[in-house]
């Protein structure tokens, strides 16, 4: 499930990147279609990640000295934001498919760079820990 698990934080993060370029574009059903992807995608995510780390013993990183560091803080950023981010997305795709772009907009703001942020720290954390698990 690692694996899975990063595939799917990967394509999110590309999903979130298409679909600002859709909406910049004024391309509001690509838009429309990149997120609703997006969002399938982390919840997805979460549901896997849930069953996995509720069914397996968790796997703890080897690395010493500085990467040791970045690991670390990589993680805890990642884990922090992970955990802030969920009812900002919830919040952000109910007011686009209700079609309150104003509201919409203005919170999008906020949430898409840390959505994005979230997808790329989950992808390198995997990366990171993943010489150390135990298949």
């Amino acid at each position: 499930l690692p694996t899975f698990n990063a595939t799917v934080n990967g394509t999110a993060f590309f999903l979130l990147i298409f679909a600002f370029m859709a909406i910049r574009k004024g391309k509001i059903k690509l838009h429309k279609l990149l997120m609703s992807a997006a969002v399938l995608l982390s919840a997805l995510f979460l549901m896997s990640y849930v069953v996995f780390h509720g069914t397996t013993e968790g796997t703890k990183f080897q690395g010493e000295g500085v990467i040791r560091i970045v690991y670390f803080s990589i993680l805890i950023s990642h884990i922090v934001t992970s955990a802030v981010i969920v009812p900002f997305v919830l919040i952000t795709y109910v007011r686009g498919l209700t079609e309150r772009f104003d509201k919409h907009k203005k919170i999008a703001r906020i949430t898409w760079p840390l959505w994005l942020y979230v997808t790329f720290t989950g992808v390198v954390v995997y990366l990171m820990i993943s010489p150390y698990y135990s298949f």
